[in-house]
């Protein structure tokens, strides 16, 4: 008698089919990377929502198909969008055959080669940046989640109670000094760990989006009259809108003169400590008690994945300061190392060291560099083209590789909503992607150049469909 489940384990079937997806993602990768067909082929979400029902049967030779052509294609040189980069290859075979075996990395049992991997890709990581011997980490799902896990050590460490154990009654209310360019997801953590909106102190940013060292008395003596006790700062390394970077060495000279924590949301920038030509922009970022830092926007990986990187690395360990006694049995937690559910927020975690593992070992450093240094050329020769446009308005020099522009024609009307407008069109036509942001002036349209096939004659080519794009119809 057939028996269905059995047959969808079959290692041939397996075989076939992978064989036969292989071939159709190696199609489309040489497609994209051309810059074949649209970016993004836009369509209304509801309309969406009704091409794809569930469970219909539908042959998976036709199906993933569809699905490619509906996609977003982050290897196209027109990608020009949000902060996720376009996976190397060989790191999708790496999520590909960790899928498969599905060792959950919580518990050194279900993952011993994935924990290790790990442990030695963190430290390798925390190295980079100029952290010592004692620096330590753990891998996370995603940035928001490492933002959150290193502001509740930052919490445990300097609150002067036990948090945990007492809650927010146990001492003063606490607050933390926080860059206004700051991702959302800063303030979402603090007020998630029950610090409210008073607890985040906003400290200003000068004229090129960078928080003000200076700044920092004054946001601490607010907090102070109001009753809360500072706990640290957070900066970034960059801002995600503009991709500027904070002047990391003043804000630590400030956070150890006070004694407060220092964390640098390092998601997009922390990838400059890889360019010898770049590293300059995030200059003091060893004097950080943590770092998050994002492989899946610099480092060509699948999302997601997520380094939380500590300086003392026994500071990680304070994140999450409870005990499940099922999965840990413990004294000094630093003795379990390997069970990694004790420092971060996942019970159940992908394997999520593999791909970045196999790209190292397969290519070295080099290529990484290369990358990096690569893209943020590129975004500092776009902003010198963009800065020679006399119909064009450029708020901050790049830094790196995020760019933010304005087209202001001869005949100016209502120009956020001209910028709106063309980011709409050019969407639609399907020939590049890119966002928009609300900066101290108005809507400026955005791009981040993450793309390894963008070049120089693409985003001439965007200039020019700006311009076409937002000519009346």
């Amino acid at each position: 008698m057939p028996d269905p489940l059995h047959d969808a384990f079959d290692s041939e079937s397996f075989r076939a089919l992978g064989h036969g997806v292989v071939d159709l993602l190696a199609d489309y990768l040489a497609g994209a990377t051309r810059g074949d067909g649209p970016v993004l082929p836009w369509k209304d979400p509801a309309a969406q929502l009704e091409d794809w029902p569930v469970a219909t049967g539908e042959p998976l030779e036709q199906l993933l198909p569809r699905w490619l052509a509906a996609s977003n294609h982050l290897h196209h040189p027109g990608y020009l969008g949000h902060q996720v980069t376009a996976p190397l290859p060989l790191a999708a075979l790496g999520t590909f055959a960790a899928a498969l075996l599905n060792g959950a990395t919580a518990v050194y049992e279900m993952g011993p080669a994935n924990t290790a991997m790990e442990q030695n890709l963190v430290h390798w990581l925390a190295a980079k940046l100029g952290f010592g011997a004692d620096a330590d980490g753990i891998l996370t799902s995603g940035g928001s989640l490492g933002n959150l896990t290193a502001l509740l050590a930052a919490r445990q460490a300097k609150a002067g109670y036990d948090v945990w154990s007492e809650g927010q009654a146990g001492g003063a209310p606490l607050a933390m000094l926080v860059g206004e360019q700051a991702h959302y997801s800063v303030a979402r953590a603090l007020q998630v760990m029950g610090m409210g909106r008073p607890g985040l102190v906003k400290v200003p940013a000068d004229e090129r989006y960078k928080t003000r060292p200076e700044a920092l008395h004054d946001a601490r003596r607010r907090a102070e009259a109001d009753g809360r006790k500072v706990i640290g700062v957070a900066v970034n390394a960059c801002c995600t809108a503009t991709g500027s970077f904070d002047p990391l060495g003043p804000i630590a000279d400030f956070c150890e003169a006070h004694g407060l924590w220092l964390h640098v949301d390092g998601a997009h920038g922390a990838a400059a400590a890889l360019s010898p030509k770049y590293r300059h922009l995030i200059e003091g970022i060893d004097r950080a008690d943590a770092v998050v830092w994002d492989a899946h926007k610099m480092l060509m990986m699948p999302a997601l994945c997520t380094a939380v990187l500590f300086r003392d690395g026994r500071r990680g360990y304070e994140a999450f300061a409870q005990e499940a006694s099922y999965l840990l049995h413990r004294h000094d937690p630093r003795d379990e190392w390997y069970n990694l559910c004790g420092r971060t927020f996942e019970c159940t975690k992908t394997p999520m060291a593999l791909p970045l593992y196999l790209a190292l070992s397969v290519y070295g450093e080099e290529l990484f560099a290369d990358y990096v240094t690569s893209r943020f050329d590129l975004g500092r020769r776009f902003g010198a083209m963009l800065a020679a446009e006399p119909d064009f308005e450029l708020p901050v020099p790049p830094e790196c590789n995020i760019v933010c522009f304005r087209y202001v024609p001869p005949k100016q009307g209502d120009l956020d909503a001209l910028q709106v407008q063309i980011r709409q069109r050019i969407i639609a036509s399907g020939a590049f992607h890119l966002v928009q942001t609300r900066l101290a002036t108005g809507i400026h349209l955005r791009v981040t150049i993450i793309s390894p096939f963008t070049t120089d004659g693409h985003l001439q080519d965007l200039i020019e469909a700006v311009r076409v794009t937002a000519r009346p119809a």
